[in-house]
C-alpha cells in the first residue's frame, strides 16, 4: 500500500468512466467490470463495484466542485481502521475492512493524501470534452490536460483555428 501505487489506483478509478469515440464508457459496470476490478487487486464482486462506482461518482462531483457531499466517501470508511505492526524495520501500517471494501477505502484515502499533501493538484481535464483526471506532480503545478498528446493538442487546435476564424 504504497503512495505511488494508491496513487495510480485512484486516477485508475477516477478515470474509468472516459469518453471514447464521443461515447461515455464505464469500466465499472456491465460485462469486463469484475475483470477490471480484479485487475487492480480486487474482488470483482458486484458489491465490491457498486462501492467503486459510489466512490468515483462522489469524487467527480467533489473535484469538479458539483457538490460537497462527502456521505458515500463516509459510508466507505465506516468500520475501517489502521492497525500498526512493529518489527526490526520499524513500524507499519496495515488496513483493516469490511470484506471488498478494501480498494474503495483505499481509494478514498489517496483521495485525501493527495488533498493533504498536493494541495490543488487533483483535478479534471481542462477539456470540456474529456471526463478524464490528473495529478499534477508538475514543478509549477500548471498541468491542465490529462495527456497533452491528446487533449492539449486538441485544445490548442481549437484555440488557434479559433483566432485564425475572420471576426
Amino acid at each position: 500500500m504504497g503512495v505511488v501505487e494508491d496513487e495510480d489506483l485512484l486516477l485508475a478509478v477516477l478515470n474509468s468512466a472516459p469518453v471514447l469515440d464521443g461515447r461515455p464508457t464505464d469500466a465499472l459496470s456491465g460485462e469486463g467490470a469484475a475483470d477490471w476490478v480484479r485487475g487492480l487487486g480486487g474482488d470483482g464482486t458486484a458489491g465490491e463495484c457498486e462501492r467503486l462506482r459510489r466512490v468515483r461518482d462522489t469524487l467527480h462531483r467533489l473535484v469538479r466542485g458539483t457538490s460537497s457531499d462527502t456521505g458515500a466517501l463516509a459510508a466507505v470508511l465506516d468500520g475501517a481502521r489502521l492497525r500498526p505492526e512493529v518489527s526490526a524495520a520499524g513500524v507499519s501500517w496495515r488496513l483493516e475492512t469490511a470484506p471488498g471494501a478494501d480498494l474503495a477505502v483505499r481509494v478514498v484515502l489517496a483521495w485525501s493524501r493527495v488533498l493533504t499533501e498536493l494541495p490543488g493538484r487533483l483535478r479534471a481535464c481542462a477539456n470540456d470534452a474529456c471526463r478524464l483526471f490528473l495529478i499534477d506532480h508538475s514543478r509549477p503545478g500548471t498541468a491542465r490536460w490529462c495527456s497533452m498528446a491528446v487533449c492539449g493538442n486538441r485544445m490548442k487546435a481549437r484555440t488557434h483555428a479559433r483566432k485564425r476564424q475572420p471576426g
